[in-house]
């Protein structure tokens, strides 16, 4: 499991569950700690992401964040935790 703060505000909480066919990437998003809904995504084989979990970061920020402002905010924050 790994916690990856975005601001004072909002926090993503993601793991890896293996299963017969691969295995998947699961995120929950949290508003001052509080989970406020997840998402998962399946993988059949290796992901070529920059970082472990790229991928389900930034797919949670485009299912829970309506406004277009607030979405490029963290996919920044996201983008840049690549060069971390």
């Amino acid at each position: 499991m790994k916690i990856f703060e975005l601001d004072k505000k909002y926090s993503v909480v993601c793991d890896t569950k293996e299963n017969k066919t691969g295995f998947k990437h699961m995120a929950d998003l949290c508003r001052f700690g509080q989970s406020i809904g997840n998402i998962s995504k399946q993988y059949y084989n290796r992901t070529w992401e920059s970082f472990t979990y790229e991928t389900i970061l930034l797919l949670i920020i485009d299912c829970y964040f309506d406004n277009e402002t607030e979405k490029q905010k963290y996919k920044n924050i996201i983008k840049k935790m690549r060069r971390i």
